[in-house]
């Protein structure tokens, strides 16, 4: 009789019930159905091919784009006892030969593999002779052009239907729209496959979004008002959109005392591991990074991702922001935008060699991204429909309902910004049509006569701040396209012209405040915050002797217990082995190997060294 679902959540895992779609997944799988699996980042997707590989006889093929997702997958299953081994270009040859002994015997439960490792005949033939429970293709969504991230060596996954009919294959992602959802199923040739798609909500994330003024000045503002500061902060991930960017913001943050590393495509493979090892294994690293960084790390104690530029889609938005709080704890999503940002983004689109269908979806996206930015309403909700879902009420965690966004009838200032960039030919960026409207006469282009201008200083009761604020919100409305062809300069859209001719008005929201020099905003967001110190020094311990027996082991202090666990056991302060094991997180072999170090923290006893 085949082990019970819940018995193995329990006994391997350490958690006592499923949590929303989890049962009615794994339930499906185990009885031979493909699936695709929508849930977000944090939400548990990975015991819904786990709990079934390890129920189902043979062994579980999982296919992974990166090696260090393997990596951390199979140290944090061998913890908990599981059988589990990855095959990906950097295994000695010998090591590898010994995990592909072993799947031809039926000696392990999970097999992680990347897609093109999967393909080779090699492999394949290997498991042509192999006992196969299932396959689960995760980080689906990099099998459709129409996706985030695509990647061209999912499109030969198609085969493994084919050439293994009756072994179910669970496609699984934290992000994809409709159109992306349906690319996934019919390019993988999923048979009649059951959809399961739970909430995109990650409650535990605060949305923010501010306009660039002094985007350095204002990511150190935010790390010191909330994330500790120097010598003290918690782990995050800053992304910029050039490798240029990165190496320079990592080394101004050094400079003010952060430990913070850039990563990049550009670096050497040897540079990229040792700094994706510090993040993986230290606590408090902040990685500067460009989109290269970031798919399939499963470190759940990252407290914040920032965005010092945009990104291309709200599909990307909410895949890098769901990198923060994987383990449900706090965390912040912050993000600063300006007009360059539009036109660099639009450039990459524009530029691109996709078909002329593809870049039409790819400026819809832009144009949601940019409505995400400017919006009056609740953050959450917008992200949330984005992905066809509503939310009831306004969230309370975003800044938009903490701060509630004024508005104001700004019809006649449109009017004036879309008048004066035709009367100087739509040939300048914002910064000279905003001299213009004030009444500032400019040294950058001196062949025209400011003077002479019908436009020249109507604008002259707005400050800079203000008209800078009006000129996103037309961006972002479509009403203005920044050319960044043309040196940023500013066109005017089809859409301008009703509010031009007074055919329509427009509600935009207020200019916000510049932020004082020295200003720290709210109080620092505590991961697992305690109101008694005696609750804060226990974690604080329970941290010291989890990294003590991470390093003696040679893994992430995650993959020993997770924040949220150390956060229960301070709650629950367990006496003894038995109250321990009705911990969240901690399974059989988690409290055999390292139940008794725990219980001595608890006590108060002092911590060993080994």
């Amino acid at each position: 009789m085949p082990p019970d679902p819940l018995a193995v959540l329990e006994t391997v895992f350490g958690y006592h019930a499923f949590r929303g779609q989890q049962r009615e997944i794994i339930d499906h799988v185990l009885g031979g159905g493909d699936a695709l699996v929508l849930m977000p980042t944090g939400g548990g997707k990975s015991l819904c091919y786990q709990v079934p590989a390890l129920c189902r006889p043979g062994v579980g093929v999982v296919v992974s784009p990166l090696i260090a997702l393997m990596q951390d997958q199979v140290a944090a299953l061998e913890r908990s006892g599981v059988r589990a081994a990855a095959l990906h270009s950097n295994l000695p040859r010998e090591q590898a030969r010994a995990t592909e002994r072993a799947v031809a015997r039926g000696e392990l439960d999970l097999l992680y593999v990347a897609p093109e490792r999967l393909l080779g005949e090699w492999t394949l033939g290997l498991l042509d002779r192999a006992p196969l429970a299932l396959f689960a293709i995760d980080e689906a969504h990099c099998v459709s052009s129409w996706g985030h991230d695509f990647r061209p060596e999912y499109l030969g996954l198609r085969v493994l239907g084919d050439r293994y009919p009756g072994v179910p294959r669970v496609a699984l992602t934290a992000t994809a729209d409709d159109p992306t959802r349906r690319d996934i199923v019919e390019r993988l040739g999923l048979h009649a496959p059951r959809a399961f798609i739970s909430s995109f909500d990650r409650p535990n994330i605060r949305y923010r979004v501010q306009p660039k003024q002094n985007p350095t000045q204002q990511l150190l503002r935010f790390l010191a008002a909330e994330h500790g500061g120097p010598g003290a902060h918690d782990a995050g991930i800053i992304y910029c959109m050039s490798r240029a960017k990165t190496e320079t913001v990592a080394e101004r943050l050094r400079a003010e005392g952060y430990e913070a590393l850039a990563y990049h495509a550009g670096l050497p493979a040897d540079a990229r591991t040792e700094r994706l090892a510090r993040f993986v294994e230290d606590d408090g690293v902040i990685v500067v990074a460009t989109i290269a960084f970031g798919m399939g790390i499963d470190k759940p104690d990252v407290r914040f991702v920032a965005h010092l530029d945009l990104p291309r889609s709200l599909e990307a938005y909410y895949q890098e922001t769901g990198r923060a709080g994987r383990d449900g704890l706090p965390s912040n999503a912050w993000m600063v935008y300006g007009l360059n940002d539009v036109a660099k983004v639009r450039s990459f689109v524009e530029q691109s060699s996709a078909p002329d269908a593809q870049k039409h979806i790819e400026r819809g996206k832009l144009d949601a991204l940019l409505g995400y930015c400017e919006t009056t309403r609740c953050r959450r909700a917008v992200l949330l429909e984005y992905f066809g879902e509503t939310l009831q009420g306004a969230c309370g965690g975003c800044d938009t309902c903490e701060t509630p966004v004024k508005t104001f009838d700004g019809t006649e200032l449109a009017r004036k910004a879309l008048s004066c960039m035709y009367r100087t030919g739509q040939r300048f960026g914002a910064s000279h049509v905003i001299d213009v409207l004030r009444g500032v006469p400019s040294d950058r282009v001196r062949s025209l006569r400011h003077d002479s201008l019908s436009t020249f200083g109507i604008g002259a009761a707005c400050s800079v701040a203000e008209w800078r604020s009006v000129f996103r919100q037309l961006v972002a409305f479509g009403l203005v396209h920044v050319d960044l062809d043309a040196h940023g300069s500013l066109k005017l859209t089809e859409r301008a012209r009703p509010v031009l001719r007074g055919e329509a008005t427009l509600s935009l929201r207020s200019a916000p405040a510049r932020a004082r020099r020295g200003e720290t905003g709210r109080k620092r967001l505590a991961a697992a915050a305690f109101d008694d110190p005696s609750d804060a020094a226990l974690f604080a311990a329970l941290r010291d002797r989890r990294r003590a027996l991470a390093k003696e082991q040679g893994v992430p202090p995650y993959v020993v217990l997770h924040d949220a666990t150390l956060a229960e056991i301070v709650r629950r302060r367990p006496a003894s082995r038995d109250a321990l094991a009705a911990v969240s997180g901690i399974g059989a072999v988690k409290l055999e190997r390292y139940g008794e170090a725990v219980l001595a923290v608890v006590r108060g006893e002092a911590l060993a060294s080994g």
